[in-house]
């Protein structure tokens, strides 16, 4: 990305529509249905994560990630340190796209082994999806591990989140 990270802009809920999900033996979120990561900068300028989820189904038991990130390159503000365990490193993270209405994004991790799209709605138009997935081309991720987030509406209302801005 060219342009700075407005990351006041940034913070809020995002829905996650699709990734190729982190699966690792002490986190995963592979079987994710109505994934919300939202953000909140906060005084100190790191931003306080919130990343829930259901795991396994609609019904399935809810999981909440709550990782703490700092910007690494101001004032583009598009790589983050992302500390999700006191005892292991920050893990970076990227903000490789985003539309100019701050509704789309694209973030993902440097060696591209994991990827979220999301969007400030729960979902979007097909024509929107498939622009999101050519840049994950352009840039040489393996979209064939693409996974969809089953998103439901009318069950959001139960994930906890900071608000959209």
């Amino acid at each position: 990305m060219e342009q700075p990270l407005d990351l006041q802009r940034f913070m809020g809920d995002w829905y996650v529509l699709a990734f190729i999900p982190i699966d690792l033996p002490f986190v995963s979120e592979k079987d994710a249905h109505n994934g919300v990561e939202s953000y909140r900068l906060t005084a100190d300028g790191t931003i306080e994560t919130t990343y829930t989820f259901r795991d396994g189904s609609f019904d399935g038991p809810a999981r909440r990630m709550t990782p703490r990130a700092r910007v690494a390159n101001p004032p583009l503000n598009t790589e983050w340190k992302m500390k999700f365990f006191w005892f292991l490193p920050a893990g970076d993270f990227l903000v490789i796209d985003r539309d100019a209405a701050y509704s789309r994004t694209i973030i993902a991790v440097p060696d591209r082994r994991w990827v979220w799209l999301m969007a400030r709605t729960p979902s979007i138009p097909d024509s929107d999806y498939e622009a999101m997935v050519a840049v994950l081309t352009r840039n040489g991720f393996d979209v064939s591990k693409l996974r969809k987030v089953p998103q439901n509406a009318d069950l959001n209302t139960e994930q906890p989140g900071q608000g959209n801005p």
